[in-house]
């Protein structure tokens, strides 16, 4: 029998979500070392994708494979027994050939930034002190993205792909200069390695004027080669909705919806 589970995670102190060998901090690790102590016998779990050190997730999917069905609540137990910093939103049983990873057929993220230290943003917006920004001149560099479908200049390890092509069906940026924060959105049928991170790194390149709206459009165009892409910070990361065509996930992760305020 086959289940996905829909997981929120607070990344902070997970190298990611993929088990390494080298480091047992992860959220597969803990998720799987939490199924294993519940049905007594190891239980491995596979998920929809890879997140990035320090990233979050309010929309995550993991699938399990069981021998039956749980004699027990199996969401409830979860919750019960995984850390503070995961939470089980639902636990839905799906077919044998339904796969949490490879029938994904869009996943939207959103990054947030805020420029006036807040304490309360701290752990969940990526905070660049005190940052000048041209916002419209940001907004047409996002128009660039949204029109853009080749994404090998985004991408932190494009040799790893035989093509880096993706389908962009949304992509938007909002800002509250009130709350000195904004939302960069993006969906997608899939994201190269790094890619939602080096967006923002030269968006604010943009804002700032270190590079121009042009020289923008000719990396990504591939026309121009940067000498340059640093990632931008992970805190403000979050994998946010994860979508089937067999499927639609609860909007449950009240986060979210209140880093989205001011910013829809």
């Amino acid at each position: 029998m086959r289940y996905f589970i829909h997981l929120g995670f607070d990344g902070t102190s997970y190298s990611g979500w993929q088990r390494q060998k080298d480091t047992r901090n992860t959220v597969q690790e803990v998720v799987e070392r939490t199924l294993s102590q519940l049905f007594k016998k190891k239980v491995s779990a596979y998920g929809c994708g890879r997140t990035d050190m320090g990233v979050h997730a309010s929309q995550y999917v993991i699938q399990i494979n069981l021998d039956e069905a749980p004699t027990f609540d199996l969401q409830f137990r979860l919750n019960k027994n995984l850390p503070d910093d995961m939470a089980v939103f639902e636990v839905i049983e799906v077919s044998q050939d339904q796969h949490c990873r490879y029938d994904a057929v869009a996943r939207t993220y959103d990054y947030f930034i805020h420029w006036r230290k807040d304490p309360v943003l701290m752990r969940h917006s990526a905070f660049y002190d005190g940052a000048n920004l041209d916002f419209g001149l940001m907004k047409e560099a996002v128009a660039l993205i949204r029109e853009t479908k080749d994404f090998r200049a985004l991408c932190k390890q494009p040799e790893l792909y035989t093509n880096t092509l993706c389908r962009i069906s949304k992509c938007e940026l909002f800002v509250n200069q009130e709350q000195g924060r904004m939302r960069f959105t993006i969906t997608s049928d899939r994201f190269l390695r790094g890619m939602i991170r080096i967006c923002i790194y030269f968006l604010l390149e943009v804002g700032s004027g270190r590079i121009s709206l042009d020289e923008f459009a000719e990396i990504l165009n591939q026309r121009k080669l940067s000498k340059e892409k640093f990632p931008s910070h992970p805190n403000g990361l979050f994998l946010t909705k994860v979508e089937y065509p067999y499927l639609e996930l609860k909007e449950s992760h009240q986060l979210i919806k209140m880093l989205r305020v001011g910013l829809e």
